[in-house]
């Protein structure tokens, strides 16, 4: 038998290497930003057209390269940072393996634009699928330039699995975030399709990350700063009162280098514990020091997980950090035996509005009237007229009167109603009843219970889509225009799908950094506009939707904020309305995101509890 090993070649293992490194348009900006960090860039400029798929270019003032190193930098596994095994355990930079160029080189058409500062000519080099083309010198400026375009050219099972272009660059400004946290000394700015996204200049961390998250976040922001023999400890924790209901705005951070860890997220969801209420996530901003030597980043092939050999240690850290940090600006409960307690609140009481308490005086009441006509007692009683007798009344004692109280009553027992064979005639009648978010109605097999804000919920969603497949649904305009601040992320994303959002009934300009709503559906009340651009802009946040999906999920949450009313005066008349209207629906048992409306007691459950 014939041997059947064989080596594979080059361009194929890259091709295959690619795979792991570079996933999408995002890995190759995360990659070649943080090489140009490691060469020492005080600016970087990312050029993103088509979300990355027809040209990425990043553009720094690094030290640049020589003809040799631009030529060798795109070979497998060529590195200057890592010479022996023991280096892996002390670094500080970010790339070390050799990897993200050569990957790059083999799927797609790279043009590298490289000078030393000591050079007067600079060198080009252009490469196709790992195949060097040309090779000159060129007058270029000292730092580097690369121009990556039309990747995944000779891979094109990957290229369809690319998202559309508003996800995949949402996934670039994800990296791009990332990088601009942990490196604030450096300038950034990033393009695309010709508009500018960020402008971020050189400055200090707290502005960094207002830059990024808007004006409005620089109150919200708690500081946080704890220095260990195990840890140095930085950065910014949310206020409780502005935690969000997902996960976006948490950032952790090792030696400048952004990492995912739940044991971590974990510490940092107790320090917040009875702070925030359920379900919602508090932001964080924690950038940890630690000796390379005691991490592993060599974990991940993106780099994202970190192995801590005192892990169990810094959880401790960060916890006592964040409560002691909560708690010395005031926001978290502390002892202070001077204070008075009696008017504190508890959390869930925060929000409800005070109710004035009701005094009711008899006004027949008169403590020199001897006879007590406001609350006669019944002279049946044996033990009033044995305690009147005892000075608090006029009667005589009676003997009587002590022997009927300390006499022992027969009681007629509990029996069920099954025991003493009552027929109970059965009636069905249309009443309801009314309380909170439910309603309840009588029906054939017992009790059946609506949550009418879902079931309103659920109306207004059939009733949307019906409207949505044959016209734009109709819109409402303000008086005043509603301001709302968003990020750039927040602003991308609401401009990329501008489109579907005005046939939705929304008309949107942006002025800096504020988004002005002229016009929102019609069916939204004017108290509900915010609950509704939050979930809208949560939406449009998820990294992986499918374009055919965008449009029910944003019908979703509209349904959703135009259900949210404070007040609902729920009649007779508007119960079998909603009843009628949401049994006319083609789901009538669960809401667009999979809540239930409806729940049935049937008679035997109702049994069992007695």
């Amino acid at each position: 038998m014939s041997d059947i090993i064989k080596l594979l070649p080059d361009h194929i293992a890259n091709q295959i290497a690619a795979g792991e490194v570079i996933q999408r348009p995002s890995s190759v900006v995360k990659e070649m930003v943080e090489n140009a960090i490691d060469a020492g860039a005080t600016k970087i400029d990312v050029v993103i057209k088509d979300a990355g798929k027809t040209l990425i270019q990043i553009v720094d003032n690094g030290k640049g390269m020589s003809p040799f190193d631009a030529r060798m930098c795109f070979e497998r596994h060529a590195t200057s940072k890592v010479s022996k095994a023991e280096d892996l355990f002390t670094l500080t930079t970010k790339g070390f393996r050799g990897e993200a160029l050569a990957s790059v080189a083999a799927i797609a058409h790279v043009t590298l634009k490289t000078k030393l500062q000591e050079d007067e000519l600079g060198s080009l080099v252009q490469i196709e699928g790992s195949k060097i083309t040309k090779q000159e010198p060129i007058v270029n400026p000292t730092g580097t330039s690369f121009e990556v375009k039309n990747l995944f050219y000779n891979v094109p099972a990957r290229r369809n699995f690319l998202k559309s272009d508003g996800i995949e660059f949402r996934h670039i400004l994800d990296d791009f975030e990332r990088i601009a946290l942990a490196h604030p000394e450096v300038a950034l700015t990033i393009r695309h399709n010709d508009t500018e996204i960020y402008n971020l200049p050189s400055c200090v961390l707290k502005k960094r990350v207002v830059d990024i998250l808007g004006k409005s976040s620089n109150e919200k922001l708690v500081p946080i700063d704890e220095s260990t023999d195990i840890v140095e400890l930085k950065g910014f924790v949310g206020k409780p009162e502005f935690a969000k209901k997902k996960r976006g705005e948490q950032f952790l951070f090792v030696n400048d280098r952004y990492f995912k860890d739940s044991f971590f997220n974990h510490a940092i969801t107790q320090a917040f514990d009875g702070l925030i209420p359920p379900k919602t996530f508090p932001s964080y901003f924690l950038y940890l020091t630690v000796n390379p030597q005691k991490i592993d980043v060599n974990v991940h092939p993106t780099k994202t997980e970190i192995k801590f050999e005192e892990d169990r240690l810094i959880y401790a850290i960060i916890l006592s950090s964040i409560r002691q940090a909560l708690g010395k600006y005031n926001i978290a409960p502390t002892l202070d035996f001077n204070r008075e307690t009696s008017f504190d609140l508890p959390h869930t009481m925060n929000t409800q509005m005070p109710v004035q308490p009701k005094i009711i005086v008899n006004e027949n009441y008169n403590p020199f009237n001897t006879t007590t006509s406001y609350s006669k007692p019944s002279t049946s009683s044996g033990f009033t007229k044995a305690i009147r007798a005892e000075g608090f009344g006029n009667s005589e004692i009676n003997q009587q009167d002590w022997a009927n109280f300390y006499s022992i009553k027969e009681e007629t027992p509990n029996v069920e109603p099954q025991e003493l064979d009552l027929e109970i005639e059965e009636v069905e009648t249309k009443d309801f009843i009314i309380r909170g978010n439910y309603v309840f109605t009588p029906c054939k097999s017992g009790i059946m219970v609506i949550h009418h804000r879902r079931a309103q919920e659920r109306i207004v969603y059939d009733r949307m889509m019906s409207a949505f497949i044959i016209n734009p649904i109709q819109s409402q305009k303000l008086l005043f225009p509603y301001e709302k601040e968003v990020s750039a992320g927040e602003k991308s994303e609401w401009i990329s799908n501008s489109t579907l959002l005005n046939r939705l009934g929304f008309e949107t300009e942006f002025i800096e950094g504020n988004m002005l709503v002229n016009a929102v559906p019609s069916i939204i009340p004017e108290e509900s506009i915010n609950d509704c651009l939050d979930n809208i802009l949560s939406t449009l946040s998820f990294r992986d939707i499918d374009k055919g999906d965008i449009a029910h999920l944003l019908i979703g949450s509209i349904a959703k904020s135009s259900s949210m009313k404070k007040k609902v005066n729920m009649t007779k008349e508007a119960c079998e309305l909603l009843v009628s209207e949401l049994f006319q629906c083609s789901e009538h048992s669960f809401t667009p995101s999979g809540k239930k409306i409806i729940e049935t007691v049937t008679m035997d459950e109702i049994a069992q509890k007695f």
